[in-house]
């Protein structure tokens, strides 16, 4: 993985990472759940195959929750049980709710995320406005397989990942 980021147990620091492997994104995804806490919003924007689940794979294993990560297309959300760290991780695939936000509110994510970490693909349009503080995680396929991956942060996840997005 050639990387362009600094990782530490208080922050993560960001500017764009070439993830050559699965294995890749996992291990950037656990730096990413080491630092999350009840309260925080994900979103992971990417075309299909780009990583996402694999992304919240590593996220949950950083953030040491019980239960196998696989992605919840089918049931919309899955609850996975608090680990280590203290903090429950809801997993949510809005691809099926094709932007309808009436479907988003029944998922109840707002109380969710009062406890919650909170990761969300196919969110961005829609689950953004569950909280101003939200992390948007994009995620390009390249033709050789590899990902490129950029963190787009808003509200008070300018000052955790030490990266102001560009216009």
């Amino acid at each position: 993985m050639r990387r362009q980021c600094r990782a530490e147990p208080a922050e993560l620091v960001v500017d764009k990472v070439i993830l050559e492997t699965p294995e890749d994104t996992m291990a950037f995804g656990r730096a990413l759940g080491a630092v999350l806490r009840a309260g925080d919003l994900v979103l992971l924007d990417g075309p299909l195959g780009a990583g996402k689940t694999t992304l919240t794979r590593g996220i949950a294993d950083g953030m040491g929750v019980g239960g196998r990560v696989s992605s919840p297309t089918f049931v919309l959300a899955r609850v996975h049980s608090a680990g280590a760290g203290g903090v429950p991780l809801v997993h949510v695939d809005a691809y099926r709710l094709g932007g309808d936000l009436t479907l988003l509110d029944d998922l109840d994510l707002d109380t969710d995320l009062e406890r919650s970490a909170v990761v969300v693909e196919w969110g961005e349009g829609s689950a953004e406005r569950l909280s101003e503080d939200h992390l948007v995680v994009r995620l390009e396929r390249r033709e050789d397989d590899t990902r490129v991956m950029r963190l787009e942060p808003h509200g008070t996840w300018t000052e955790r990942v030490g990266l102001v997005p560009s216009p």
